[in-house]
This record gives C-alpha cells, sequence and structure tokens, in this order.
C-alpha cells in the first residue's frame, strides 16, 4: 500500500487548516515549532501544510508566488461524480477560485479549483 504526502507552502496556518477541514480532511496538532501541521484525507493521503519559512528550509529554494507561477497541480481520485461536484463546491463556498464547471473527457470527470493559496487541485472520477 502506498501512503501519499502532499507538501505545500501557505500564508496563514489557521486559515488553510480550516479551508481544509471543510473540504473533508481532519488536522492532527501543529509541529512543536508551530511551522507546519498534516492533515488527513484517508489512511493514504495526507497533506502537509508548512509556513513560507518551513517550506523554504525543507526545499532550500524560495517559494513559489502562486499568482504568477504554478508549482504542481495536486489531482486526487474520487469515488463519484457527485463527490467530485460536492468537494468542489464545499471548496468555492469555502473562497477557493472556480477552474470552471467540471467537465466529461472520455470516461474521466473532473474538475479543479485554486485553494487560498493559489495551488491549483484538481478532483476526478473514472467512470466504470
Amino acid at each position: 500500500m502506498t501512503t501519499t504526502f502532499i507538501n505545500l507552502p501557505v500564508r496563514d496556518l489557521t486559515t488553510s487548516t480550516e479551508f481544509f477541514r471543510i473540504l473533508g480532511f481532519h488536522a492532527s496538532d501543529l509541529s512543536p515549532d508551530g511551522t507546519s501541521i498534516q492533515l488527513t484525507l484517508t489512511d493514504t493521503t495526507h497533506l502537509m501544510l508548512h509556513n513560507s519559512s518551513s517550506f523554504a528550509a525543507y526545499t532550500g529554494v524560495d517559494v513559489p508566488d502562486t499568482a504568477t507561477t504554478r508549482e504542481v497541480i495536486v489531482g486526487l481520485g474520487l469515488d463519484s461524480r457527485e463527490q467530485v461536484d460536492d468537494l468542489i463546491g464545499r471548496a468555492v463556498a469555502a473562497g477557493a477560485e472556480s477552474l470552471g464547471e467540471p467537465q466529461e473527457r472520455g470516461g474521466l470527470y473532473m474538475g479543479g479549483f485554486r485553494d487560498l493559496d493559489g495551488h491549483q487541485w484538481s478532483f476526478l472520477h473514472v467512470g466504470g
């Protein structure tokens, strides 16, 4: 079984943590130094949020400006089209920027948003 840890820089740990809680992530305690937090979506999918200085220390480079640069597109599969619609709807209601209506493409139903820090997320369901 593979475990995935997505690491992202954020401007405000508290605000971003609340945003991802609205989407269904469960937060654990802050790191001892208060610069990072782990959130869990499933037993095998975790999101690590870091303040900018912590993220820069891990990567050894400056944090990209998400207003002008996309450092990554985070894509996660869901069990149904309804889950895709629901999750994107909750994200937009919580302040995310919609990337348009979800679309069907060759058996793949996909939609996305940019979170509060400008990170691009894509959620999809593969029809079966």
